[in-house]
């Protein structure tokens, strides 16, 4: 077929974020442009994850700040939280980015559609009982939580549905220990509920610096964050006085609501891949070359469902790239995942761009590492001591900095501006000849002047 023939020059399955940004370049490149959706625009993070839970985060943080203001000789009264309040609100501002979506794919020609897609070939997709085909196909559908196996499962809950709680839980179990987990155990602990986190390891935050994990631990535990450390729930039994559970240690405990947030996978059920001959990976990810093909030349996948980095802009940036190699000039390259900055909005909060101590080690043998840990000026005075840490990883043979790390207020903010000196490879020499603005806890990232060790 000519491809003249198609209905459209370009199909994309998913509204997300990669999806949506993909749609809308390749649209401004002069592409007929359909992009099919099952639920609501945006994707998780409008919907289910960045937006939402930040606005919790917000919500839950305002109950340090009361305490932290006693010192500061604020006299409040006794703070009182309404969780229906928050959550209408959270609502309305949800369904206002939603139609945000909607005008600007209208406004970009992107014609939407609303239903379930499905490959039918490697040109063609089957949605509401209807073939429509593209010259070329963009699956971007995305991830979904990973939920237990185990007896009594249909009584947890992920992170989807505790966006819409019909109240806030006296007593909550998370069980997980990565950024979902530890962000949704310092929200529903800020709020006021009893919050335990249950982890089957012994450390937060995989993947991530070790010392990261270790110090938010720490912090989270001094909050009154009650930590089960390599423990798991056998079962769940759901009794008049709430859910039963029964721990691989031997120990019960009753709460009101588990959640899981053990991870997540890619979204690819019932998308008719193996129909139209897509390969996936071991752990069940859509496989794609450096360009975000797979091994069928008309279709490609960005974000979540090619589980390389489950991050809004690195899925906006995947699509990028895709829309400029099929409709522009090309010339947009992939974005450099290790350069990729990143913030945990737990409380405290945790920022980080570069390399770990344990991956440059890894890459560059002999390595500097600098750090520092101290109580702030903004809570000096208050009632609820905490510490911020900071932490440079630099490669000792040519001084560039390899890797930048936080735990503290703010730190998703701070951490910004240090990814792009990353980015441009800047020296420990240059991180010491930058004055720093005084007094803040940024300014510590360019004093710290002896390595703490090599």
């Amino acid at each position: 077929m000519q491809q003249q023939d198609f209905d459209y020059d370009f199909l994309v399955i998913g509204g997300g974020s990669g999806g949506v940004r993909a749609s809308r370049v390749a649209a401004g490149l002069g592409a007929r442009v359909a992009l099919v959706e099952v639920a609501q625009l945006g994707g998780t993070c409008v919907n289910v994850g960045c937006i939402p839970k930040k606005l919790l985060s917000h919500a839950a943080h305002f109950s340090q700040l009361a305490e932290e203001a006693k010192g500061f000789g604020w006299q409040l009264s006794q703070p009182r939280f309404d969780w229906p309040t928050l959550i209408a609100n959270k609502d309305r501002e949800i369904e206002r980015l939603n139609g945000v979506y909607a005008k600007m794919l209208a406004g970009s020609g992107v014609t939407v559609v609303h239903g379930r897609a499905a490959l039918s070939g490697p040109h063609s997709v089957l949605v509401n009982g209807q073939t429509l085909t593209a010259h070329h196909i963009l699956i971007a559908t995305g991830g979904t939580p990973r939920l237990p196996d185990i007896p009594g499962a249909e009584h947890v809950i992920s992170s989807n549905e505790a966006f819409h709680l019909p109240r806030l839980p006296e007593r909550v179990v998370v069980v997980g220990g990565g950024y979902i987990a530890v962000e949704f155990a310092s929200i529903f602990h800020g709020l006021g509920a009893q919050t335990t986190l249950l982890h089957r390891r012994q450390q937060l935050l995989r993947g991530f610096d070790a010392s990261l994990g270790l110090h938010l631990a720490q912090e989270m535990a001094q909050q009154g964050v009650n930590f089960r450390w390599d423990e798991e729930i056998q079962s769940i039994d759901k009794q008049e006085d709430g859910l039963h559970l029964q721990l691989k240690s031997g120990e019960q405990l009753v709460v009101d609501c588990v959640m899981y947030a053990t991870g997540r996978v890619p979204l690819t059920a019932g998308l008719g891949l193996d129909v139209a001959g897509v390969r996936c990976t071991d752990k069940g990810a859509i496989e794609v070359d450096s360009h975000f093909s797979t091994n069928v030349p008309s279709i490609h996948a960005v974000g979540d469902v090619v589980d390389r980095m489950a991050l809004t802009p690195v899925a906006l940036a995947e699509g990028t790239v895709v829309a400029h190699d099929l409709f522009g000039k090309g010339g947009k390259s992939a974005p450099d995942y290790e350069l990729v900055p990143t913030a945990v909005f737990s409380h405290p909060q945790v920022g980080t761009v570069g390399l770990s101590e344990e991956a440059a080690r890894k890459r560059y043998g002999a390595v500097q590492i600098f750090q520092s840990s101290f109580r702030p000026l903004t809570n000096r005075m208050g009632a609820e001591p905490e510490n911020v840490f900071l932490k440079l990883i630099v490669s000792k043979a040519d001084q560039r900095v390899r890797g930048v790390h936080m735990v503290g207020e703010g730190a998703g903010e701070l951490m910004q501006g240090f990814a792009v000196a990353l980015q441009c490879g800047a020296t420990k020499q240059q991180f010491d000849a930058t004055i720093g603005i005084h007094p803040t806890v940024a300014e510590e990232l360019v004093t710290m002047r002896e390595p703490v060790r090599e």
